[in-house]
């Protein structure tokens, strides 16, 4: 029953390593990989010596980080609020409200976030604006150092309830024994959630840890090619935009299949310093 599986896995994922072959070439179309000239580490000589890769690299390290630390503490507080919620309609409705942005397409998102951050009769600017807050508009969209915090807003409500979801399947597989037993001693509802439902998270949210620190620089580039402009383009340029500037725009094939190469290298060894730690420290780990 797995081998359709393996076989899916092994023609999307492995034989396409076979046009790794381009980072080492001046890739030419008309040529092909095999006919295109060998130029060693050519290209990845040029990347590292492009003061644009570090600053995508910085801005793609940035953003993946904050989403992830901010995803992973909101939906274990989320996990364990819903939990607490003895309604099962208001639990529901709860779930469902959070889950609809996860189905909504990035461009639908990054409008509404655009929309509600104009200067141009904006909610957020009308609030404040009502509030006495400020006095002239303020345009949030152009300011460089704001866009990784809007960035990561907008990506955790997009995505917080989607990744609540094997939270609270694992708080659903928790022996309630434990709760009762905790009730007998007398223990209130937050020292059962600190003592008994944090706990039983720690192992589930530490492999899910691991598996996300090896897409960090993978995160795509959709929500921030749609969410940037040319103001913070310093700040929202990640790799994949960075790469798709040159194997597209320029032409540069060989570029970006090294960008990608370097991409899958880092987070490997992402994934086992990671997944080193966890075991050193006594939590579950994949590797």
């Amino acid at each position: 029953m797995s081998v359709p599986f393996i076989a899916v896995l092994f023609v999307f994922h492995y034989l396409p390593l076979w046009g790794w072959l381009m980072a080492f070439q001046k890739y030419s179309i008309p040529l092909g990989i095999l006919g295109s000239p060998f130029i060693g580490f050519g290209q990845f000589a040029e990347l590292f010596g492009d003061s644009r890769f570090y600053q995508a690299l910085r801005n793609t390290f940035a953003m993946s980080g904050m989403s992830l630390i901010a995803g992973f503490v909101c939906a274990i507080g989320l996990a364990l609020l819903l939990n607490e919620v003895r309604s099962s309609l208001y639990k529901r409705t709860i779930q469902t409200i959070v889950y609809i942005p996860h189905f909504v397409s990035w461009v639908v998102i990054s409008n509404i976030v655009i929309y509600l951050l104009s200067p141009d009769h904006g909610p957020l600017n009308e609030l404040l604006a009502g509030l006495e807050v400020i006095g002239e508009p303020i345009y949030f969209m152009s300011k460089e150092k704001w866009f990784w915090v809007i960035h990561t807003l907008a990506g955790l409500w997009k995505e917080l309830g989607w990744s609540t979801i094997i939270y609270l399947a694992v708080l659903a597989g928790v022996n309630p024994e434990m709760y009762e037993a905790a009730d007998v001693d007398g223990a209130g509802r937050f020292a059962k959630m600190r003592r008994i439902s944090l706990p039983s998270l720690l192992p589930t949210a530490t492999l899910l840890l691991i598996l996300a620190v090896g897409q960090m620089l993978s995160t795509g580039y959709e929500s921030q090619m749609l969410l940037g402009n040319s103001f913070v383009m310093d700040y929202s340029q990640v790799l994949d935009l960075y790469a798709l500037d040159y194997s597209l725009s320029i032409g540069d094939y060989s570029y970006g299949v090294a960008i990608s190469m370097f991409k899958s290298v880092v987070s490997i060894v992402l994934v086992l310093g990671v997944n080193t730690i966890a075991k050193r420290v006594g939590q579950s780990h994949v590797l």
